[in-house]
């Protein structure tokens, strides 16, 4: 896609730099940053380059779930500001809220358009879409699939938050439940439409095979979104679909990944960010500023370069190997994403 093509000749600081820019300008700059740069002890609107954002240190992910999500936006962009508030899934507290502005769910959806277009799946079929909705911008692959891909899409109800609050209280045979409640909706459509793709979470996928294996190795394709595809996992859903597709992303509601090509019958899964406007670093676990060789476990740390929402240095509570792209892209990728650390204080849930 030409919009792919043309971002991915972007220079990073000169991307850096136009981004920073704007964010900081005096006169249109968001409220937010504005505010925090008479606490930086550096003017911002001298960087040049992109390795200097780790001048801001870790962004404060607490901010974002009290200030209004507007005050991230620039004043430039014209108000009062059209746009969906997104929440995050809420796994270590109540969730953060972040705009996208009509250009950013541009952005996104020509990334994920170019991912169904790669990963083979065909337009104008149709899709089971069973992931949380509502607030969560995986939710949001609805649109993406409908208006970019022709898609008739059926949809499930998903609680991401529920199955989060009854792990965190030891209540595992609600959860269960509650699963069950998920994969039964998923099954009804599955039975009664003629359904070709399913897109969903590792954990959701498995428990509809579990469940339905006759019904989810008919599909001609699975596109699975989240953290916790494993080597096991990949290797088990593309026998069970015998050549049908099993596409990959990876990311959460600040910024998203592309699946490259899986390697080594599953070995490495490694994904590609959304460049220029989301970039991924891997980092010593002890020391997020260093980031490790290629091929060397670390912690993510994401960067969102939106022109419309700047978050620099965010520390994931995802471990991956960073990932050399080769030659063809400009930055580097991850693979083989896990969460650092599972517990009931910060559990993943469905996802």
């Amino acid at each position: 896609m030409a919009l792919i093509r043309q971002w991915l000749q972007t220079d990073l600081d000169e991307w850096t730099q136009h981004v920073v820019t704007r964010h900081f300008d005096p006169d249109g700059g968001s409220p937010y940053w504005l505010k925090r740069a008479a606490e930086l002890d550096f003017d911002p609107r001298r960087i040049t380059r992109y390795e200097q954002l780790t001048d801001f240190g870790p962004f404060d992910l607490e901010e974002l779930r009290h200030l209004d999500p507007a005050d991230l936006v620039p004043l430039s962009e014209h108000r009062p500001l059209s746009g969906r508030v997104f929440d995050s899934g809420g796994t270590t507290g109540d969730p953060c809220r972040v705009i996208y502005t009509p250009r950013m769910t541009l952005q996104r959806a020509a990334w994920r358009a170019w991912s169904f277009e790669t990963e083979g799946f065909e337009k104008g079929r149709s899709w089971l879409q069973m992931t949380p909705t509502g607030p969560h911008l995986i939710g949001n692959g609805v649109s993406e699939l409908t208006d970019l891909y022709g898609a008739r899409v059926f949809l499930i109800d998903a609680d991401p938050r529920w199955v989060k609050r009854l792990i965190r209280e030891g209540r595992l045979t609600e959860v269960e439940e509650y699963t069950g409640h998920l994969v039964d909706q998923a099954t009804n459509i599955l039975c009664e439409q003629d359904i070709d793709y399913v897109n969903t979470t590792p954990a959701l996928f498995q428990a509809l095979v579990r469940r339905a294996p006759d019904l989810a190795a008919g599909l001609k394709g699975v596109r699975i979104s989240g953290t916790q595809i494993t080597t096991p996992m990949y290797r088990s859903f593309v026998k069970l679909l015998e050549g049908g597709i099993v596409g990959h992303s990876y990311g959460n509601t600040f910024g998203s990944s592309a699946g490259l090509p899986v390697e080594r019958d599953g070995a490495v899964i490694p994904y590609v960010p959304n460049y220029p406007h989301v970039t991924i670093a891997v980092t010593d676990k002890q020391d997020w500023r260093r980031v490790v060789g290629y091929g060397e476990l670390g912690r993510v740390r994401l960067t969102v370069l939106h022109e419309d929402l700047f978050l620099p240095n965010i520390l994931e509570r995802d471990q991956a190997l960073r990932y050399d792209t080769g030659p063809g892209w400009p930055c580097d990728g991850v693979a083989n994403v896990q969460p650092l650390q599972i517990n009931r204080q910060s559990p993943e849930g469905i996802y």
